[in-house]
């Protein structure tokens, strides 16, 4: 596992407009929010959970689709699919490269983002947090609805409209826990809610995202 995922990274970090372009787009989306609505400080605490968020989840959306389109066109998916180990933990290891290349420095710029937007200390934490929790769920989820689409060349908006709702109550659960920290409210339940999603996506959407991927490939 360890050298399948240095090797994603590694071909990943090669192809620099891969990484950088979902992290550009994160950037742009949140500082031209304070640009459009001025600079009023409690407006923009009161939108900055769901700013952040939306914004998480576009550039994830953005580089999802693009998960397993390189390995078909150069062969690489039908060796996956024809080797002797396990299709899951391939699929695993190919996500888990995934979210470290791309969703992981969104999180790690989220700070200063946040910061920009007048995020108190508290609500940087938690939104650290639950972008933790929530990324790899992105990332678990939009794999299956890439491998759907493996087979389809000129998909346009089919992948957004697949994996779209399943992404509905991450940024809901996401938000809350940023608004209930704002309020002084428990923000355990929310996480707990989004550290079961995370959970639940392990377990299932590797076996899941490998059967797209035949269904895919056949297509």
């Amino acid at each position: 596992m360890f050298n399948i995922i240095r090797y994603e990274i590694q071909t990943t970090m090669r192809q620099a407009y891969s990484w950088l372009t979902p992290l550009l787009f994160f950037m742009i989306v949140v500082t031209l929010f304070p640009l459009a609505i001025g600079p009023d400080e409690a407006l923009l605490q009161k939108m900055a959970p769901g700013v952040i968020w939306i914004a998480a989840l576009l550039a994830t959306l953005l580089s999802i689709g693009n998960l397993f389109r390189a390995d078909a066109e150069e062969g690489y998916l039908d060796r996956m699919l024809l080797s002797p180990h396990p299709l899951t933990l391939l699929v695993l290891c190919k996500v888990m490269s995934h979210w470290l290349t791309h969703c992981l420095p969104l999180i790690l710029i989220s700070p200063l983002l946040g910061f920009l937007l007048h995020l108190p200390p508290r609500e940087e934490y938690v939104l650290i947090v639950s972008l933790l929790l929530g990324t790899p769920v992105l990332t678990l989820l939009g794999a299956i609805g890439a491998a759907l689409i493996v087979g389809i060349r000129h998909h346009g908006l089919l992948l957004p409209v697949l994996i779209m709702p399943l992404y509905v109550p991450v940024l809901i659960f996401g938000t809350g826990a940023l608004t209930a920290a704002a309020l002084q409210q428990p923000i355990t339940g929310y996480l707990a809610i989004m550290g079961a999603f995370m959970l639940l996506c392990f377990a299932f959407a590797p076996l899941l995202t490998g059967i797209a991927l035949r269904i895919g490939v056949n297509q």
